[in-house]
């Protein structure tokens, strides 16, 4: 039960729109894009999951496992769907890990995507609002139009108050990440520059989300169309793929925490879940906070990726803001968080955020990402994604083989 288990390749689309691509066709690209990587046959893989979010609201398509056998060599092998809200990323890396450790194989694919765009790349927000509100508590949806963004303008403004935080502080965040996402090829936001004046003051293409609260739009993610698939090994798995241990990364530590999905049953700014997964995933690889140099966190809303810098240890309790206000979280700093662009900048397709979390991080650890985005001496990653009210929390730690 304790087999190594490595990233063999990843593959992702751009992020932003898809659009006249079938959820069929972004299942068998995504298989196909990620295996001529390595130059693997499909058939080489022995197990997979493929996991996203709005399929059954906005896509009309179920059964999204028997989409992935369709594709010839898979067909008749150990094969689910997970839905962990927006973890279904990471849950599907945590189902094919799970499925080679009790023996099902050695190769294994995990594809995460959403499709949230119609086939003109046109979106309706309000539709889109509807279907991924139903992945909060009904009690938390009363009074509110457009659920998340108000449940998160309520959590940044009770970390702003309990932790003295400005929203200029917060802004540090999305100004960061833009710049991040202008060097990154897959980001949906890599043409827009901003500064952090953009970010943190009013203005034609900023403005308030919900009255009375501090949220604005440069504090939100995207509303995005993308795919991420990686193939998980074990060391037999790479001898049969014909990699080596040295050209991977080993997925060190890994481990998922579930709270109340109801926000009063629990004090949200302390992410007791979070940090016990994430703690659970640096116990299991033997390497702490202070080992780790890259990470890429849920910033699903400002308030998130100062959050989640204090989920992964990189920032004490209350002082996440801080971290990126000092240029800590910056790609020369002490950790570069969210060099992607995140999902501010980078893009949110809701199925294949926490894949591309792990994918992007395994690519700094092996100096495959842009230039003027590669953390120096990049020697271990931690990623955190989450779904819903930060109740549901997937954690890696990932080093080198």
């Amino acid at each position: 039960m304790n087999k190594p288990v490595f990233v063999a390749a990843y593959h992702q689309s751009e992020f932003g729109k898809l659009m006249g691509m079938t959820v069929p066709d972004i299942i068998k690209t995504s298989v196909a894009e990620v295996c001529k990587t390595i130059n693997a046959d499909p058939a080489a893989i022995d197990v997979g999951s493929v996991g996203a979010t709005c399929t059954y609201t906005l896509n009309q398509q179920g059964l999204l496992a028997g989409l992935m056998a369709t594709v010839q060599g898979l067909a008749g092998k150990p094969i689910e769907s997970v839905e962990n809200a927006c973890a279904s990323g990471g849950q599907a890396v945590l189902s094919v890990i799970y499925k080679l450790l009790v023996g099902q194989g050695d190769v294994g694919i995990a594809v995460g995507f959403e499709k949230m765009r119609d086939n003109d790349g046109k979106m309706d927000g309000k539709l889109i609002g509807a279907a991924l509100g139903v992945f909060s508590h009904p009690d938390d949806r009363v009074g509110k139009v457009y659920i998340f963004p108000h449940i998160f303008a309520e959590v940044m403004a009770d970390y702003m108050k309990r932790h003295g935080v400005t929203e200029r502080d917060l802004a540090h965040v999305s100004a960061i990440e833009y710049g991040n996402a202008n060097s990154n090829p897959y980001a949906q936001m890599r043409k827009i520059k901003v500064t952090l004046d953009d970010c943190a003051n009013l203005g034609e293409r900023n403005k308030y989300v919900v009255e009375g609260l501090p949220l604005k739009t440069y504090d939100c993610s995207q509303i995005t169309d993308g795919f991420a698939a990686m193939i998980v090994a074990t060391e037999d798995g790479l001898k049969k793929l014909g990699l080596s241990k040295a050209d991977c990364v080993q997925i060190a530590g890994y481990a998922q925490a579930t709270d109340s999905l109801l926000r009063t049953d629990r004090d949200v700014l302390k992410a007791e879940g979070a940090k016990t997964a994430m703690n659970k995933a640096y116990a299991m690889s033997g390497l702490t906070p202070a080992d780790v140099n890259v990470a890429e966190v849920h910033d699903c809303f400002t308030v998130m990726g100062a959050l989640g810098a204090e989920v992964i240890g990189k920032a004490a309790y209350g002082q996440g803001a801080k971290y990126w206000v000092d240029g800590k979280a910056s790609v020369g700093g002490e950790c570069g968080i969210n060099t992607s662009g995140g999902l501010i900048a980078k893009g949110h397709p809701v199925g294949a955020t926490g894949v591309a979390m792990i994918g992007w991080s395994a690519w700094q650890l092996l100096g495959k990402v842009p230039a003027a985005l590669q953390v120096k001496n990049a020697k271990a990653a931690a990623t955190f994604n989450i779904g819903g009210p930060i109740c549901a929390s997937v954690c890696t730690v990932l080093k080198r083989a």
